[in-house]
């Protein structure tokens, strides 16, 4: 069984089944991406403390998780599919999502 190198989907014949184009010129992955919706809150918890929750970010949440940490040094995690970090970031947050690749389309601040 042949498996995609870009996107992990079964392939033959050196096309992805996803897509339907030779691997080299695979996109599902772009498609994937553009398709998420990302929405970034802010919440207030124990003791008036707030909270930006980051939704939407499905793959690499980890990674982006720790990319936002270090560049807005503050602590945070990855619970039950979002990304929580401590204190109010809502628009630094979307500056830094935008220079990670992801359009600014679909990044939605409320």
């Amino acid at each position: 069984m042949v498996v995609c190198p870009k996107c992990g989907a079964q392939a033959t014949a050196n096309t992805c089944s996803k897509c339907g184009l030779p691997f080299d010129l695979c996109v599902c992955v772009t498609i994937e991406r553009e398709a998420e919706k990302i929405r970034i809150t802010t919440e207030m918890r124990r003791f008036s403390k707030p909270i930006t929750i980051i939704e939407g970010i499905v793959e690499n949440a980890k990674d982006v998780a720790k990319q936002l940490k270090s560049k807005l040094a503050c602590g945070g995690t990855v619970k039950e599919g979002h990304i929580e970090l401590q204190g109010d970031h809502k628009n630094k947050v979307k500056d830094i999502l935008v220079k990670l690749g992801y359009s600014e389309e679909q990044i939605e601040i409320s």
